[in-house]
């Protein structure tokens, strides 16, 4: 519990000082967001209420914001990041398996994260690179012509370097 208090005392100290160099209202609460999920990976329930009380704006502006989004994470993410591609060509060349190999593995879907805190799995409508589908990306590592077998052994080899 005191490590929660903890995180949540820095991120009020971040917003503290982030308002504290800049002039901020409410046309900057997408900008407000993006730094306090950059620094901390991702937007607690109480630190958007934080940033609605001082733009003394009601929180439901600040959640409304946040929860249109995509960008925007509230819960804390894994030490990595797992991406898979579901665009078109991703899809067509099994990207779908990719998913389903990976829930499998590690007992988590899209927006969990496992319970030793190490991976995160989210999924995207594109990446961009479709000549080498299907894609996963763990944190900003490509791995293209994605394979359920090559996907355990990914994770067997994150897993052995912790």
């Amino acid at each position: 519990m005191s490590e929660i208090n903890n995180e949540t005392k820095n991120q009020k100290e971040f917003i503290n000082n982030l308002f504290s160099s800049k002039t901020l209202n409410k046309t900057k609460i997408i900008y407000i967001l993006q730094q306090v999920q950059g620094k901390f990976g991702y937007l607690s329930r109480e630190t958007m209420s934080y940033i609605a009380k001082k733009l003394n704006i009601p929180e439901i502006d600040v959640f409304g914001v946040a929860t249109f989004y995509a960008q925007f994470r509230f819960n804390k993410p894994g030490k990595y990041i797992i991406t898979v591609c579901e665009g078109t060509a991703c899809h067509v060349r099994g990207g779908k398996r990719i998913i389903q190999k990976i829930e499998s593995d590690l007992g988590i879907t899209h927006g969990e994260t496992t319970e030793d805190g190490l991976f995160s799995l989210e999924r995207v409508a594109c990446m961009g690179c479709c000549a080498l589908a299907p894609v996963m990306v763990v944190d900003k590592k490509v791995y293209g012509s994605a394979a359920p077998g090559k996907v355990s052994e990914i994770l067997c080899n994150i897993k052995g370097e912790e």
